[in-house]
């Protein structure tokens, strides 16, 4: 369930950065991905590592309708407890 919601956001990031840029698709987004925080806490029991297949449906399956839905998503665990968006091509 987080890995969808993860991609939810991740969709929803790239469609703002489109729109800034006036961009009508987007061929390719890089990604990284480390453990992720469901809780803002401090407590390491509440984290969660993404699975990267469920989330590269989710990213599939969002972008569907949309100017995303030809992008290829490139996913990368790293270290650390976030996700970012490294590079973007149009």
């Amino acid at each position: 369930m987080h890995d969808f919601l993860l991609a939810k956001e991740i969709v929803d990031e790239l469609l703002a950065i489109a729109k800034e840029k006036n961009l009508s698709e987007i061929k390719s987004a890089d990604i990284e991905i480390g453990t992720i925080a469901l809780a803002h806490d401090g407590h390491e029991e509440h984290t969660e590592d993404i699975n990267i297949e469920n989330l590269q449906f989710g990213l599939e399956s969002i972008a569907k309708n949309t100017i995303l839905a030809s992008t290829k998503f490139n996913i990368k665990k790293v270290s650390g407890d976030n996700w970012k968006i490294v590079n973007i091509d149009a």
